[in-house]
């Protein structure tokens, strides 16, 4: 499943806790690519990632948790 990640709504965003998420429900991303990533997302840009399809109930809704706002590609 793809994801575009359009941005972050929380007020003072966990940069690390959105990096470790980003990293988990990704298919094949790492954690320093995570960090570069996460940091993208919060500057306001579109961040596209590949999510793992087993979970993705439970990666939609910690990222609903971190206040992401994302959509779903495919």
């Amino acid at each position: 499943m793809k994801l575009n990640l359009l941005s972050c709504d929380a007020q003072r965003p966990d940069k690390r806790a959105i990096a470790r998420c980003i990293a988990e429900i990704s298919v094949s991303i790492s954690e320093s690519l995570s960090n570069e990533l996460t940091e993208i997302l919060l500057e306001g840009d579109i961040v596209d990632i590949e999510m793992v399809d087993k979970n993705a109930g439970s990666a939609l809704r910690a990222l609903r948790k971190l206040s992401i706002d994302y959509e779903i590609i495919e």
